[in-house]
């Protein structure tokens, strides 16, 4: 068992344009990082190192809720104090939620010596969702703690998480500065669709997972399309339709809004696409005049990450 760690939690991409709640892979930029402790005092400490003022209570914080349903499975009497700084803006539809919470359970499970699984930590972790939220789900935890891409193929009765290979796909995102609510973007969505809809999103989402096993770029690209969900949210995004068509005449094979919103990603061959990508993004905010934040990033074949002490001592010589 470790007294302390450090933990870096990546951002993730929910959904994937036609795999609603059950899609996600994670990216290799930003991370959030956490440093965590065991205490003398039972329970949870929560110590935000930022800016964004989230509570501190556990049960209201995304990785306090976590915490404690992993304490419910832990020795009794174990505390834990995390301390949060965030590089993934909270309601920025890159998984900032569930980089603390997944942050936060594996952090945890290392100080405990490893004694939960990556599905068990997935469990942990959705509590923290809910708080989010008001759902458990798993589309950001996932890939947040496995790593790469992950399909939920189911969470009830019992988790089912399928990790999926994929080749090498590089990511352009950008976050407009608006806020999307995840529980205000679920809200308006329509309790029923039709069955013709229906068919052609699962053709759409059994097109993608194949394109991902068999490298077939073509076939990604042509099932990245989302008949049920984006055209209800695309509504609270300004420029998504400027930023999907132009993105695609500037080589991107496909993408639409990164979890609930507002950011929106684009899949590419090449990060010489996805910086050409990155540019039109820019430009189509520049000219509405809406500030915004562009990464150029990759799939990440690793979920959180625990840092050794010297590598935090380095980048702080760098």
């Amino acid at each position: 068992m470790s007294a302390s760690i450090t933990v870096l939690a990546p951002a993730t991409v929910a959904n994937v344009v036609c795999g609603f709640d059950v899609l996600g892979f994670a990216l290799e930029t930003p991370t959030d990082t956490m440093h965590l402790r065991l205490t003398d005092t039972p329970g949870v400490t929560i110590i935000n190192e930022d800016d964004y003022n989230l509570p501190t209570e556990p049960t209201r914080n995304v990785a306090g809720a976590a915490l404690l349903a992993l304490l419910r499975e832990a020795p009794a009497g174990t505390g834990i104090e995390v301390r949060i700084q965030k590089s993934i803006k909270p309601g920025s539809g890159i998984g900032s939620s569930a980089a603390s919470a997944a942050g936060a359970v594996v952090g945890a499970n290392e100080l405990l010596g490893n004694v939960f699984s990556q599905e068990e930590l997935v469990r942990f972790a959705m509590f923290g969702e809910e708080v989010a939220s008001g759902v458990q789900h798993a589309d950001n935890i996932a890939p947040a703690i496995y790593g790469g891409v992950t399909l939920i193929r189911a969470t009830e009765p019992t988790l089912d998480i399928v990790t999926l290979p994929a080749p090498e796909l590089h990511v352009t995102v950008v976050h407009p500065q608006i806020e999307v609510k995840t529980s205000d973007a679920r809200q308006i969505l329509k309790k029923e669709v039709l069955l013709k809809d229906a068919i052609r999103q699962w053709g759409n989402v059994g097109g993608l997972v194949a394109g991902l096993l068999k490298g077939d770029y073509d076939l990604i690209g042509r099932s990245l399309e989302d008949v049920i969900i984006e055209p209800v949210r695309s509504i609270l995004i300004p420029g998504f339709a400027a930023v999907k068509e132009q993105s695609r005449l500037a080589g991107a094979l496909g993408g639409g809004i990164s979890g609930s919103g507002p950011s929106i990603f684009m899949l590419s061959r090449t990060e010489e696409t996805a910086q050409a990508v990155a540019r039109v993004m820019q430009q189509i905010y520049t000219d509405l005049g809406i500030d915004f934040h562009t990464y150029v990033t990759r799939i990440s074949p690793a979920g959180v990450r625990v840092v050794p002490t010297e590598q935090l001592h380095a980048n702080a010589v760098l």
